[in-house]
C-alpha cells in the first residue's frame, strides 16, 4: 500500500507523517508532496518518498498520485490568508486532487476537514449527520471552502472518501495553544473550545485511513473535555482578564462535537482526554 500525504509541512501534517511511517507494515510506503525539496528532507530520512510540487499544479498532482493506493489530504489554508487563497487551496486544489486520484485508480481518500463546517451549535454536541452550514466572520472563507470541498469530493464517483472533522488542534510544541489567547481575550469566561491533541488527531486519521469500511463518510475527532476561556488562560500560565467574567457566551455549543461515532465504529479513545492530561504528561 502506497499512501500519499499532502500538507506535510503544516502543524498537523508534520506530526502526522512520522506517526504514519512509524506504524507502516511490510510493503507499506508513504509519499509526501512538498513545495520545497529541502522541507522534504526530514521525511526522506524517515523513509518517505518525496515528490516536489504545488498542490495547485495539475502536473504535480499527476506525479504525486501515480501508483498510489490512498491519499490523506491534510493541506489547508486558513488563519490570516485572503479568501481567494482559502478557496484555491481548501476547495479547488482538494477537488482537483480527488479527480487526479480517481484518474489514477486510487482506492481511498481521507479528507481532513474542520468542526467549523457545522456553523452554529445545536444545543447539544454536534453529530456527523447534522446539516453542514458554515458561517461567521472569524475564520473568513475557511469553513465555507472546507464544507464545499467535502461536498464536491463526496460527489466524485469511484472514490472512497472519508472525512475527518478536527477540533482546535494543539500539543507537542504547536504554537496554536498560545495563539488561542488572541481571540479568547474577547470571549466570555464560560465560552468553550473543543480540542484535540496532535497524537489523537493522528490516531483518528490513521483509523480512518486503515478501516476496511465505514458506516458514514464523516467522523468527528476530538478529546473528551472542551475547555473554557478561563482554562485557556490558566493552561498558558497567563492571568485571566477580569472582563471575561462580564460577558455572556452567545453560543455555548459552538464547535462542541460528539465522538460517539468514531468511538463505536473505529475504537477511537483519546490518549489525552483533556488538555490537562496532556499538560500533566508533558505533551504540550
Amino acid at each position: 500500500m502506497l499512501t500519499l500525504v499532502t500538507g506535510t509541512t503544516g502543524q498537523v501534517g508534520r506530526r502526522f507523517v512520522p506517526r504514519l511511517l512509524a506504524q507502516a507494515g511490510p510493503g507499506e510506503r508513504v509519499r509526501v508532496l512538498v513545495r520545497d525539496a529541502s522541507r522534504g528532507e526530514r521525511f526522506a530520512e524517515l523513509g518517505a518518498e518525496v515528490v516536489v510540487g504545488d498542490l495547485r499544479d495539475a502536473e504535480a498532482l499527476g506525479k504525486a498520485v501515480a501508483g498510489v493506493d490512498a491519499v490523506v489530504n491534510v493541506a489547508a489554508s486558513f488563519r490570516g490568508v485572503p479568501d481567494e487563497e482559502a478557496w484555491a487551496v481548501n476547495r479547488d486544489a482538494a477537488v482537483e486532487l480527488g479527480r487526479a486520484a480517481v484518474s489514477a485508480g486510487v482506492e481511498r481518500f481521507v479528507q481532513v476537514s474542520t468542526c467549523l463546517v457545522y456553523g452554529t451549535g445545536r444545543g447539544r454536541p454536534l453529530v456527523e449527520d447534522d446539516e453542514v452550514r458554515p458561517g461567521g466572520a472569524m475564520w473568513g472563507a475557511y469553513p465555507e471552502s472546507k464544507a464545499a470541498a467535502e461536498r464536491e469530493l463526496l460527489a466524485l464517483e469511484g472514490l472512497d472518501v472519508r472525512i475527518g472533522r478536527l477540533p482546535f488542534v494543539y500539543g507537542e510544541g504547536d504554537p496554536h495553544l498560545a495563539q488561542s489567547l488572541r481571540w479568547a481575550t474577547g470571549w466570555a469566561a464560560t465560552q468553550r473550545l473543543h480540542m484535540g491533541h496532535h497524537a489523537d488527531v493522528a490516531q483518528g486519521l490513521l483509523r480512518l485511513l486503515y478501516a476496511p469500511g465505514l458506516r458514514g463518510p464523516a467522523y468527528n475527532i476530538a478529546d473528551d473535555a472542551p475547555v473554557t476561556a478561563v482554562d485557556l488562560f490558566r493552561v498558558n500560565g497567563v492571568e485571566v482578564p477580569e472582563d471575561l467574567y462580564t460577558r455572556t457566551d452567545p453560543d455555548p455549543w459552538l464547535g462542541v462535537m460528539s465522538t460517539d461515532r468514531i468511538r463505536r465504529d473505529l475504537g477511537y479513545r483519546p490518549y489525552f482526554p483533556s488538555v490537562w492530561a496532556a499538560r500533566d504528561a508533558g505533551a504540550l
